[in-house]
């Protein structure tokens, strides 16, 4: 036989009872003051753990080149981590020292040549609109003057930048911190992921485990694609502009600029790219060199988006156009311009994750303007269609 309870009477039927102790209320204290301390903490390091996010980010970008010389040449990683930063190292000790005097000699060349451009400038527009503006131009002296001024501009911001390079401590322990995150995050990643993957449960370390291996492809891969295609872009504006008649040494930052805007910003990046080499050639050879120039980039973008970029990134990162653009201007406004270079490798990687988890739907919808040209009937129209069908 089994007792049963009856319930009290005295007691409120329907009501929650909450019962507030001297120890509910501290552990209530302790957990807003744990909450501060954190929320303290995370602004006090959030320089640290901006350059952790970009060391994490470019160790992802390293892997494939490492697993490469790992797997088929049997490299140690750290050894094959050391090549790659040996040569990057190389890379910009060799852009450093062809980019100084290439700015100082397109100063000179912009002084020595602005009196007969400002001429020219005038005789055009009194040609095509009828005016009569004076053709004199700059005298020798306005022209030495300017040319002076332009070449002490340049000079003096050169030797900013390499002031900030050489005296800025800051931003030199910066730079090592990053390096060394970098290196550490991309030597011992094997051990890094299995620490990580040790900490969740097995149907977790499937979701983190995909995330983290679409992470290195759609980072790496984006990386080494776009510099494969800044190398061939580069160097198509370089030989362009040295057959034209540009001088290599002014050829060579143009086209670097050129390569490296256009492939790795988002669609506007095209045309940045390229008009600063047209203008320059326009300035310094004319109208028709500049045309040689355009043409070659309005051409080289059509092999590039037919043939080269499907091609070279068949295996990597597949992003719309708009959503791109938009992810390169979130990132911007975020983190300035490294933000920008960042954020389309990330919204790659969160593109692929939301594909592969997110529930998918058959739609059984047909909307009317995909299958007819007259405009759709409405509900009360179809309803009276389907009544007179009926009748």
């Amino acid at each position: 036989m089994t007792d049963t309870v009856e319930p009290d009477p005295q007691r409120p039927r329907g009501r929650l009872t909450i019962e507030i102790t001297s120890r509910t209320i501290w552990q209530v204290i302790g957990a807003i003051l744990v909450t501060l301390i954190a929320i303290w903490a995370m602004r006090e390091a959030s320089h640290l753990l901006g350059m952790l996010a970009l060391s994490f980010f470019f160790s992802l970008a390293m892997q494939p080149g490492v697993m490469r010389l790992v797997h088929k040449f049997g490299w140690r990683r750290g050894s094959a981590v050391g090549v790659i930063y040996l040569a990057l190292m190389v890379g910009l000790i060799v852009m450093f020292l062809f980019l100084i005097p290439a700015m100082v000699k397109l100063a000179d060349a912009i002084g020595a040549g602005a009196s007969q451009w400002l001429a020219n400038g005038v005789l055009w527009v009194n040609d095509t609109f009828g005016t009569d503006f004076s053709q004199s131009g700059l005298t020798p002296d306005q022209a030495a003057s300017l040319q002076a001024a332009i070449i002490d501009w340049v000079e003096g911001a050169v030797g900013n930048t390499i002031g900030l390079v050489t005296s800025g401590i800051g931003l030199l322990f910066d730079l090592a911190t990053i390096a060394m995150f970098t290196f550490y995050f991309t030597a011992d990643a094997p051990r890094l992921q299995r620490s990580v993957l040790g900490l969740l449960s097995p149907e977790a370390q499937q979701k983190v485990g995909w995330t983290w291996d679409q992470a290195v492809v759609q980072t790496g891969g984006y990386f080494y694609s776009r510099s494969i295609l800044m190398l061939i872009n580069g160097t198509g504006f370089f030989f362009t502009m040295v057959v034209v008649g540009l001088d290599p040494i002014l050829a060579f930052p143009l086209a670097a600029f050129a390569g490296f805007v256009s492939e790795f910003i988002p669609a506007i990046g095209t045309y940045i790219g390229a008009i600063v080499p047209i203008a320059i050639t326009l300035a310094l050879q004319g109208w028709v060199p500049a045309l040689v120039v355009l043409g070659y980039a309005l051409v080289y973008q059509q092999i590039e988006n037919y043939y080269l970029s499907p091609k070279i990134s068949s295996n990597t990162m597949a992003l719309n156009g708009a959503l791109a653009f938009g992810a390169a201007l979130f990132g911007g406004a975020v983190a300035g311009p490294m933000g920008a270079f960042v954020a389309l490798p990330v919204a790659a990687l969160i593109t692929s994750f939301v594909s592969n988890y997110a529930r998918h739907n058959d739609v059984v919808y047909e909307f009317d303007y995909d299958n007819h040209t007259e405009a759709p009937l409405t509900p009360a129209e179809a309803d009276r269609l389907e009544e007179a069908a009926s009748d």
